[in-house]
Formats: C-alpha cells, sequence, structure tokens
C-alpha cells in the first residue's frame, strides 16, 4: 500500500543520506513522549529541537480547513511537519485576529508557533507587515525565528531582484549565512517548484526548499500546500529551523490564496 502523496520523499537527487531514525518524534509511535529524548542534549541545541539534529529533510503538510475551501475565509491555518517517515515531529499554529486577517490578507503580520508531541512551544515564527512587491525594495519581507521563544536564532530576509525570488538565511546577528534562490515563475502548474539552497557566496546547491505538486483536482479546488525541505545533516540545528521559518514565508508569498483572488507567482504581483 503506497503512502499519501504528502508522505513521499522529495525528488532532490542530492546523494543525501540519512541514517535510521534513532528517537521517534512522538509518543504515539512507540513510548511516552520523554522517553523519545536524548538523554543528553547537544551543546548549543535550543531545547525542543534535539531530533532535528538527526535528519536532512522534512516534509510540511498544510491541514485543510473545509471552511476556508467553501466559503474563502477560516480561522487559524494549521500545518503538521514530519520526518520522511510521515510521523509528526511538530504541530504548527497561526496566531492572528480576524481583523488582521481580513484587512490584510496574504501581507498581513502573524506569529506561527511549533509545539512538540508535549505541548511545549519550541519554536515562534513572527513575520511583520510588510511589502510584496519588487517595485518597493526598501520594505521587501522578512520572518524572525525564535527558539525557545523570546530567543531570536535566525532571519529569513528577501532579497531585492527585479525578477527571481531571493532571499538570505541569517543569524541571530543578521549576518548572512546561506541563500535561497527560487524560480522566474513560482507556480507549480503540473510539477514542482524549487528554492535552491546556497552558500552565502553561491555555488552548488546544498539543499531545496520545494512546493510539491498535489495533483490537478488538488491544485485547482483546494488551497492545501505540501512542502519539502532538504539540507545538509551536520548543518546547524538553528538554521535548520530557520529553513522552516523561510518555508513558510515563501508559502504565504507565492502559494496562498485569499477567497477569489489567486496566488502571486512572480516578484512583480
Amino acid at each position: 500500500m503506497s503512502a499519501p502523496d504528502y508522505y513521499r520523499k522529495p525528488d532532490f537527487n542530492m546523494d543525501y543520506h540519512q541514517p535510521p531514525v534513532m528517537y521517534q518524534p512522538g509518543s504515539q509511535y512507540g513510548g511516552p513522549a520523554e522517553a523519545m529524548s536524548p538523554a543528553v542534549a547537544p551543546i548549543g541545541v535550543p531545547p525542543g529541537l534535539e531530533y532535528l539534529t538527526q535528519i536532512d529533510q522534512i516534509l510540511i503538510h498544510q491541514i485543510l480547513e473545509l471552511v476556508k475551501a467553501f466559503v474563502g475565509f477560516y480561522l487559524n491555518i494549521r500545518y503538521e511537519i514530519k520526518n520522511n517517515l510521515g510521523q509528526i515531529i511538530y504541530k504548527v499554529q497561526e496566531e492572528i485576529d480576524c481583523c488582521n486577517r481580513n484587512c490584510y490578507g496574504l501581507l498581513r503580520s502573524f506569529d506561527m508557533t511549533f509545539k512538540d508531541d508535549a505541548g511545549r512551544e519550541v519554536i515562534r515564527l513572527i513575520r511583520p507587515l510588510r511589502c510584496v512587491s519588487c517595485w518597493c525594495p526598501c520594505c521587501l519581507q522578512e520572518m524572525e525565528v525564535q527558539a525557545p521563544p523570546g530567543t531570536t536564532i535566525g532571519y529569513v530576509k528577501q532579497d531585492w531582484h527585479p525578477c527571481l525570488p531571493q532571499f538570505s538565511i541569517q543569524g541571530a546577528n543578521k549576518e548572512t549565512l546561506m541563500k535561497l534562490d527560487g524560480p522566474c515563475f513560482a507556480c507549480n502548474c503540473c510539477g514542482d517548484v524549487n528554492f535552491e539552497l546556497k552558500g552565502k557566496d553561491g555555488g552548488k546547491p546544498i539543499g531545496r526548499i520545494s512546493k510539491q505538486w498535489s495533483g490537478l483536482l488538488k491544485e485547482v479546488f483546494t488551497d492545501t500546500d505540501n512542502f519539502g525541505i532538504q539540507f545538509p545533516l551536520d548543518l546547524d540545528v538553528k538554521m535548520k529551523a530557520v529553513l522552516m521559518g523561510a518555508c513558510f514565508l515563501i508559502d504565504f508569498m507565492f502559494f496562498e490564496k485569499v477567497g477569489e483572488a489567486n496566488q502571486r507567482s512572480t516578484v512583480f504581483s
């Protein structure tokens, strides 16, 4: 029996090797939540992020809200972050008031909370209200990533480019550590849309954020998004968390829709 589409391993073809899972992410997969964490947390790893040290890829699945699909609005967006076996690592919830959502749409500011299997908030994303068009280069998109909440570990910052969606992955002091380069036309008409992860000076890709093609019916009639993220296994766990923030920022910039409005596909719209 084949796994659902959103469990499928992204086709990155980068010859990365992922070791066997040593600690399952939740109690529903083999034991109490407290028994699943390493006995000694690695030095410098924020609490709740220990499991990320063992993996080089994750899947992000958006939970379909039926109210959203039929009448064009919904309460809060929810996501599940999973390993390549489809096991839940974190549950993500958007925190936003109704006025902000309805007045500003996809431009809205918001906080997103990541909770582990024990219900602890381990990561918080903070997105301020910013412009989305390259015609306004002085106020482009940015997202702050905190782990644990209250401690900033990095930022995702949109870089100005006349044609391409480009982002800088930054550390806690806003120093650029990596780059993300997207396609000129970010629309998954019949296939995946890939944002290549590179070193701060460019060069060969070392990872990827991929908006996965869900099939014609799902893409046309629903707004459920599935993403895959791949990164080097030995990447700083804090940067793995920042890359998850980058994925959510990309989703809101290019793949989310509000009511009858079409999704954006370029840096101009």
